[in-house]
């Protein structure tokens, strides 16, 4: 997560599974690394902004996207972790809200500066179930486990 005014930054990315749900065109740029993997957001996002961190929370939200990550005591991901975002799937744009396994795993590592309050850190979350936000249908997607990673620096909470 790199921001070039020195302010807060953060980044979330969507590892989507490299050929499952693709149009075949989108296949060969995938894998050479040419197209996106999967769907990502950061500070510069439209809507982006900060909810919520501490060392066992992380809050984002941008058009689309709500973030939410509990760890507990020890930066394992806990139950209540949920995230939404979305995607496209065979040139269809979908959003999920997708949950991990009820044994979750990832974890959530953060550090605070003692000079500013601020907070740095990484995440790393793996999602087995999804809805489809539109329909409150559970989706058939993903096939396998979805990774979704993310890191932030110099993050503090908004106040509204």
């Amino acid at each position: 997560a790199a921001n070039a005014t020195g302010g807060p930054a953060f980044e979330v990315n969507v590892e989507a599974p490299m050929l499952s749900g693709r149009p075949p065109w989108e296949i060969p740029g995938v894998i050479l690394g040419l197209s996106e993997r999967g769907p990502k957001f950061d500070q510069t996002s439209s809507g982006a902004k900060v909810i919520t961190v501490a060392k066992d929370r992380l809050e984002l939200n941008a058009d689309g996207w709500n973030i939410f990550i509990v760890a507990d005591g020890e930066g394992r991901i806990a139950s209540g972790t949920h995230l939404q975002f979305p995607i496209k799937l065979g040139n269809r744009p979908l959003n999920f809200d997708c949950r991990p396994a009820d044994r979750p795993i990832g974890n959530l590592i953060t550090s605070t500066s003692a000079n500013s309050g601020e907070i740095d850190g990484s995440f790393v979350v793996e999602v087995v179930t999804c809805i489809n936000t539109k329909s409150s249908k559970t989706a058939a997607w993903p096939y396998e486990p979805l990774t979704i990673r993310g890191s932030f620096r110099g993050l503090t909470n908004e106040r509204r």
